[in-house]
C-alpha cells in the first residue's frame, strides 16, 4: 500500500504565501538547494508528533478561479516504481499531467490527474536522480 508523503502549495507570489502560512500556523520554510526552480520545503511540526510535512511551489499554469470547486493543494504518495504507476493510472481512466521527471538527489516525480479531474503527485524514491 502506497501513503501520502507529502503535500504541495501552488503559488503565483511564494513570499505572500510563506507570510500567510507561517503566521497563521507558524510552518517554517526553507528553500531547496536541490534545483533550479522555486521551491520551498514545510516543516509544519515537531518530527515526533503525527503529521506530514510538505513543499511550496511557483504555480505553472493559471490560479484557481474565485469561488471555483478545484484543487489547490497536491498530494504527493511515494510509489516503489514510478513507471509502473503511471502505466497504471492510465490504464485506470487517469491522465498524465506532468511525466516522470528528476528530483536531483531525491528522486523520480510525476503528477496526475485522477477520474474526477483532481492532480497528484507521486516521487519514487533515488538519491541518484538527475
Amino acid at each position: 500500500m502506497s501513503r501520502i508523503v507529502h503535500f504541495e502549495i501552488q503559488a503565483s507570489d511564494p513570499q505572500r504565501a510563506i507570510a500567510f502560512y507561517s503566521g497563521v500556523f507558524g510552518w517554517e520554510f526553507h528553500q531547496w538547494e536541490g534545483g533550479d526552480e522555486d521551491y520551498w520545503l514545510i516543516i509544519t511540526g515537531p518530527e515526533d508528533e503525527p503529521g506530514i510535512n510538505g513543499g511550496l511551489a511557483r504555480r505553472r499554469g493559471d490560479p484557481p478561479e474565485e469561488n471555483a470547486s478545484v484543487n489547490c493543494y497536491t498530494c504527493v504518495v511515494q510509489v516503489t516504481d514510478l513507471d509502473a504507476t503511471l502505466e497504471k493510472i492510465t490504464a485506470e481512466g487517469g491522465v498524465i499531467a506532468l511525466p516522470k521527471m528528476p528530483v536531483p538527489g531525491v528522486g523520480w516525480a510525476g503528477y496526475a490527474k485522477d477520474t474526477e479531474g483532481n492532480i497528484f503527485g507521486m516521487m519514487q524514491p533515488d538519491p541518484a536522480a538527475a
